[in-house]
């Protein structure tokens, strides 16, 4: 099912009212953010209307600070709606942030878009969820908003793990550490990335590894190093090893995404990778010398087999 995609003065869309209505940026849609959804389908079978999740685009941080580098997300956001739904959201309403909407104060935003535009019935958010000019609302303002105007409200509990809060900021800690193995205990599923195969130095086809190249990758990346991986390409899916990082051995210092198929054969140019990741098998390190990587590659291969299943 496709996202709403709403405006600061779009009318309401058809069959949102009356809502259960869960709102927050939903980066990775990790198990936090699951928790949500299912708190707002519990709502929804209780008033007899959709649950409803939302979101924002772009990010409100690059509407605040226009200058600031722009973060590669967790999740596309075709993948962030997708895996709403899956979670049980009946419709995903995708607010286009502008610095209208960013300027209401917490009270208009309530009254304009959450009963508004959004037709909530209850309410669901978790325990730092901030709202309105300069995040001035917290979850005690909505508290009292929804009791003012007769909304139910639900404030969530975080949802832990290792005894820390799982959020989207300890998700791309875990990621950029090259933790995978962590992100997927924080998600609940593996953390996926995709993106278009393109020609490499065909350095791997030489030496009996042939690897698929991956650019165009819009959301983050893992730390540098061999993964244990799943690939996903036109419907099929194989155990692979991916190194992302240079090359060192062969001098080479930019970053790369290099796949390698296990018991694959073919031409992947132009289409669509998505890679799954499993665990990770070990650092990027240079060796001596063609011998000692290809004896590495066939370690790596088998781990990767192992691993993935």
């Amino acid at each position: 099912m496709p996202a709403v995609f709403l405006n600061r003065t779009d009318a309401r869309p058809d069959g949102f009212a009356p809502s259960a209505v869960a709102i927050g940026n939903f980066d990775g849609v990790h198990r936090g953010h699951l928790s949500l959804v299912e708190a707002a389908g519990q709502w929804s079978s209780r008033i007899g209307g959709p649950a409803v999740a939302v979101t924002f685009d772009p990010p409100p941080y690059q509407v605040l600070f226009p200058n600031s580098p722009v973060r590669p997300p967790l999740t596309a956001m075709s993948d962030r709606v997708r895996l709403l739904h899956e979670a049980g959201a009946d419709h995903v309403a995708v607010l286009k942030t502008s610095p209208d909407l960013l300027a209401l104060t917490p009270e208009d935003f309530f009254h304009d878009v959450i009963r508004g535009q959004l037709g909530a019935t209850a309410v669901v958010e978790g325990f730092n969820f901030r709202f309105g000019v300069n995040r001035t609302g917290s979850t005690n303002t909505l508290k009292r908003l929804c009791e003012a105007s007769g909304l139910a409200f639900e404030e969530v509990p975080p949802l832990t793990w290792e005894f820390e809060p799982i959020s989207s900021s300890r998700v791309r800690t875990a990621l950029v550490n090259g933790d995978v193995s962590l992100a997927k205990d924080l998600l609940g599923r593996r953390y996926a990335i995709a993106g278009t195969v393109v020609r490499g130095a065909e350095r791997g086809r030489t030496i009996g590894f042939p690897t698929a190249n991956l650019a165009d990758v819009a959301t983050v990346l893992p730390g540098s190093g061999v993964y244990a991986v799943r690939a996903i390409v036109n419907g099929a899916a194989w155990p692979a090893a991916a190194n992302i990082g240079p090359n060192p051995t062969f001098g080479e210092s930019n970053q790369k995404i290099e796949v390698h198929l296990i018991g694959f054969s073919g031409n992947l140019y132009g289409t669509t990778l998505a890679v799954e990741f499993a665990t990770k098998l070990r650092d990027t390190r240079p060796f001596s010398g063609v011998h000692e990587l290809t004896e590495q590659l066939k370690r790596d291969i088998e781990a990767a087999r192992t691993a993935v299943g």
